[in-house]
């Protein structure tokens, strides 16, 4: 097991270019950089989040890869349409993502997950093994491992019961503090700008219902684990694990179990939480250079 924490010496190289293109009809936006002929990474971002969890960590990787980072549909900058206008599941975020990619001809990638992302991205790679170059995952979980009591406490109400309580204090401003703050190594030197502009954005009209259908989706990506680890076995991606080891919600267990399916797999756990970016991108830039 190795352990790792953040380091200065990653520099960044490059300005993020923002775009908005319509896909489907809805507002799209992604962040991107580096230079086009460069290999793709895509990153895929969490819940409360957007892009904007990787405003530290695209600089750092641009002088190595041509970075995209999109919003989902609901989330950051995108469209954000209600509940009865847009179906919110994972199915969907997925192929709205691939739209996407297919737009800007992207054909081979590294996929980074983060949070939603893993069940985002792994919907990407098992529809298209072939385009995937690598995987970087960033507490995103594929492992029954990896679930912790916390989450049992407040989804299993939710998918076994139909009882919203629990879940819904997920979009409350204290909560979306909590995610950040959590498990961080110094969380007084954490800028709250992140889970400000989380929480604006969870404060939208329309944004409960929005999510609801996601908490409640969440529950299809459990029986979903087993075919993601069967990719694992059948592909062997070359995979980069560099997961916050005070996450309250995805555990150390699910970052090691990685090791269990995979063959080229690295797994550093950083002294971070949830949001390890938010004082770890520098090493993690670090390791995804080292990796690839």
């Amino acid at each position: 097991m190795n352990t790792s924490s953040s380091s200065t010496t990653a520099k960044p190289t490059a300005q993020v270019e923002h775009h908005v293109v319509d896909i489907n009809g809805l507002r799209t936006f992604y962040r991107a950089a580096g230079h086009p002929s460069l290999p793709v990474i895509v990153l895929l971002h969490g819940f409360p989040s957007s892009s904007h969890m990787f405003r530290d960590l695209i600089p750092l990787l641009a002088d190595r890869f041509r970075v995209i980072a999109p919003d989902y549909i609901g989330f950051g900058h995108s469209a954000a349409p209600m509940a009865d206008e847009f179906a919110y599941t994972f199915d969907q975020l997925s192929a709205h993502v691939q739209a996407l990619l297919d737009r800007l001809e992207v054909t081979d990638a590294i996929y980074y997950m983060q949070d939603y992302g893993g069940p985002v991205g792994l919907r990407l790679a098992i529809a298209h093994p072939e385009r995937v170059r690598g995987l970087v995952v960033q507490n995103a979980n594929a492992y029954m491992d990896g679930l912790t009591p916390t989450v049992a406490a407040v989804f299993m109400p939710l998918w076994n019961l139909g009882d919203e309580s629990g879940a819904r204090q997920m979009l409350l401003a204290e909560t979306t503090k909590m995610q950040y703050t959590a498990g961080a190594r110094h969380p007084e030197q954490l800028n709250p700008d992140a889970w400000v502009l989380g929480q604006a954005l969870l404060d939208r009209p329309g944004s409960v219902e929005r999510h609801m259908a996601l908490f409640k989706d969440y529950q299809h990506n459990v029986p979903l684990f087993d075919v993601w680890q069967a990719y694992f076995r059948q592909h062997q991606p070359k995979t980069l694990v560099a997961w916050g080891r005070g996450d309250p919600f995805f555990g150390v267990p699910g970052a090691e179990a990685f090791r269990r399916d995979l063959k080229d797999v690295r797994v550093e756990l950083l002294d971070s939480g949830h949001f390890a970016l938010e004082e770890s991108a520098a090493r993690v830039a670090e390791l995804i250079k080292e990796t690839f």
